[in-house]
C-alpha cells in the first residue's frame, strides 16, 4: 500500500498543503513559475509551509528546497472582506466575524460561544465567508491574519485540539458544519493572508489586544 504524502504548494493557483496529488496538480498545472515539494507526514509540510520556502518543480512536486526571500507586501485590496476572531481565555467566549473593508461595515458577527479557541473562531470566520460570498454570488477575495485558519481550510478540517464538552457542543456542530461546506463545495474565491506588520490590524479585528 503506497504511502500517504502531503503537498506544500508556495506557488500556485491555491497556496496552501493539499493530502491528495490530484489537487496539488490542480494547483500547479500551466502554472508559470510554479513551487511545490511532497512530504512523508503532515507535521513536515506544515513546518515547511510555514517556514516559506520554495520548491522547484521536478517529478510529482519532489523537489529541492531552497530558501526564497520574501517580497514586500503591495497595498491590500479595499474591495474585499475581512474576517478576524476573538478569545476571552483558552479556551473562553469565542466570537467571529466579517467585515467589508473598504467600508468597514459588518457583515457578519457570531457568538460569544462558549469554550472555544480563537483559532477556531478564524477557521469558522473564513468558512462562514466563503459561504456568505458564494450564495450570495459577491466576487471579492478574502483576508484572515490566521496562517492556521487558512491552511486549515485548504486541509478541509479543523485540526484542533479543544477537546469536545458538553458546554462547548454548539461550537463543535459549528465545526462540523463548516468541513462539510467544505468537501461538499467549490468556490473562486481568492484567500489571503493578511500582513499585520505591513497594514496593521485587519479590518475585522475586534480591537481587544
Amino acid at each position: 500500500m503506497a504511502r500517504k504524502k502531503f503537498y506544500v504548494v508556495w506557488n500556485g493557483v491555491r497556496p496552501g498543503i493539499y493530502e491528495q496529488w490530484e489537487e496539488c496538480k490542480l494547483q500547479v498545472r500551466n502554472y508559470s513559475n510554479a513551487r511545490y515539494k511532497s512530504f512523508e507526514s503532515y507535521e513536515e509540510a506544515r513546518k515547511a509551509w510555514e517556514g516559506g520556502c520554495a520548491g522547484t518543480p521536478e517529478n510529482r512536486g519532489r523537489s529541492a528546497l531552497s530558501p526564497r526571500k520574501a517580497a514586500a507586501p503591495g497595498a491590500f485590496i479595499r474591495e474585499s472582506l475581512a474576517v478576524d476572531a476573538a478569545c476571552s481565555g483558552n479556551p473562553g467566549d469565542m466570537e467571529y466575524r466579517g467585515v467589508h473593508v473598504a467600508s468597514g461595515r459588518e457583515w457578519f458577527h457570531m457568538g460569544p460561544f462558549r469554550q472555544g479557541t480563537n483559532n477556531v473562531g478564524e477557521f469558522l470566520a473564513l468558512v462562514h465567508g466563503l459561504a456568505l460570498m458564494k450564495r450570495e454570488g459577491i466576487p471579492l477575495p478574502l483576508y484572515s491574519d490566521s496562517r492556521n485558519a487558512i491552511l486549515w481550510v485548504q486541509l478541509k478540517k479543523c485540526r484542533t485540539k479543544l477537546e469536545r464538552t458538553a458546554v462547548n457542543a454548539p461550537v463543535f456542530d459549528l465545526i462540523e458544519r463548516a468541513e462539510k461546506w467544505l468537501r461538499e463545495n467549490t468556490y473562486d474565491t481568492q484567500i489571503l493572508k493578511w500582513e499585520t506588520k505591513a497594514w496593521g490590524e485587519v479590518p475585522a479585528d475586534f480591537g481587544r489586544k
